[in-house]
This record gives structure tokens, C-alpha cells and sequence, in this order.
């Protein structure tokens, strides 16, 4: 026993922010299936009161609350095996599937707002208590965990024995989640190419000249009228 605590210890200790946090809303959101979710109101036979009573998710497990144990305790083994740095991928990386998964279990839970567990005897109602609306934030919480890891990029781990094609498209599937900057543009650079004899006589510096007619030997050209 010791030896596995010591265990997840380091794989929590490995673990960045983003991860911790992902964890521990999973955590939370297991934790509070052992916390009072519904609330039972049935009057039983030769009586008329209410008798109350407090379920919890394990209470009445049906498929919404088995897959919400499934979403909680998936993706704290997949956080728990990251901070033991296994290399394996998932489609879309793990922020996308932690992202998913939150997301996933808040519209379960918020389904099972409509749809209550049933209730055997007369008069029977079923309440919401406290526990589910802490289920339901912490299924938000592992959602916006997820999507804090998806904006991160970071790659996963790879295989000891991979080789470059696939270490290659593990990290560009990683980069792909993020959003790159634009490229800078590059100035383009003058050619080096010579000049010719015809882009010479192209180039005009001065202002054509009015045509003269030759001087005359000893005559002075006369200056040009300034315009």
C-alpha cells in the first residue's frame, strides 16, 4: 500500500498546473457521487406523511450516473499515467478529451435534472439536493481544465522505440491545437542582377532638353529660361 501511494505522489508531483487541475476535478466530481444527490418523499401505506429520505448517485445507478463514474475516474487514471510520463495518444490530444468528457458529464447531469430517478409507493416525489449541483460544477470545472490544456499544446509523451516519422506527427498534432501567429513577412531582397545598356538609356534624370542649333565659332550659348 505504501509502495502505490508513494507511487501516485510522484505522478502527481510530475504533473503541471493544468494537469493537477484536471485531476482534481475529476477527483471531486467521483468524490461527490458518494454525496447526496437526490431526495426521496413517499407516503407509506397506513400513513399520511411524508417520510424523506436522502440518495445518493450510487443510490439509484442507472446509465447517466454509470457513465459519469466512467468520465471521473477515465480521465484520473489518464492524468495520473501522464504524470508517470506513458507514452500512448488520443485523438485530438488529452486536453480535447478531458474537454470532452467535462462536457459530457455536465449535460448527463444536467439531463438528469428532467429526468429523476422513479420512486416506489404513494404519492412518491424526488428532489434535487445539494451534492448534485456540486456534481455539476466540478463536471464544468474538468471541462474548462480541459480546454486550458487543448490552448496549452503541449506534446505527448513518446515511445522509447518510435522513430522520427512518428515522434514528427505527435508533435505537430499537439502544435495543430494551438493557435500559431503569422508568419512575419520576408522583404524581398534586391537582384543582383547587372544592369544593361538598355536599362541605362531607360533611366531619366533630368528633363529633356529643347533642341539648338549649333553656335557658331566664339558664340556664347545663351542661358535657359527658368520655368
Amino acid at each position: 500500500m505504501n509502495a502505490r501511494l508513494q507511487r501516485v505522489r510522484a505522478a502527481w508531483a510530475a504533473l503541471d498546473p493544468d494537469q493537477r487541475f484536471a485531476g482534481a476535478a475529476a477527483l471531486v466530481l467521483l468524490l461527490t457521487m458518494f454525496l447526496p444527490w437526490y431526495e426521496k418523499n413517499t407516503v407509506p401505506r397506513g400513513s399520511d406523511q411524508f417520510v424523506s429520505d436522502t440518495v445518493s448517485a450510487f443510490g439509484t445507478v442507472s446509465f447517466v450516473e454509470a457513465a459519469i463514474f466512467l468520465v471521473s475516474a477515465g480521465v484520473l487514471v489518464l492524468v495520473l499515467a501522464r504524470g508517470e510520463r506513458r507514452p500512448f495518444h488520443l485523438p485530438g490530444g488529452d486536453g480535447t478529451v478531458i474537454f470532452a468528457a467535462g462536457l459530457w458529464a455536465a449535460l448527463l447531469i444536467f439531463y438528469r435534472v428532467f429526468d429523476r430517478p422513479d420512486v416506489s409507493g404513494q404519492g412518491g416525489t424526488v428532489g434535487i439536493q445539494w451534492g448534485f449541483f456540486i456534481a455539476f460544477m466540478a463536471a464544468g470545472a474538468l471541462a474548462v481544465a480541459g480546454q486550458r490544456i487543448r490552448i496549452a499544446g503541449r506534446p505527448e509523451p513518446v515511445t522509447p522505440g518510435a522513430d522520427a516519422t512518428q515522434r514528427t506527427r505527435i508533435v505537430q498534432s499537439s502544435e495543430a491545437l494551438t493557435s500559431a501567429a503569422p508568419a512575419p513577412r520576408r522583404r524581398s531582397r534586391p537582384s543582383n542582377r547587372a544592369v544593361t545598356r538598355e536599362d541605362a538609356e531607360q533611366l531619366t534624370f533630368d528633363e529633356p532638353t529643347e533642341a539648338h542649333e549649333p553656335l557658331e565659332p566664339g558664340e556664347i550659348p545663351r542661358a535657359r529660361d527658368r520655368r
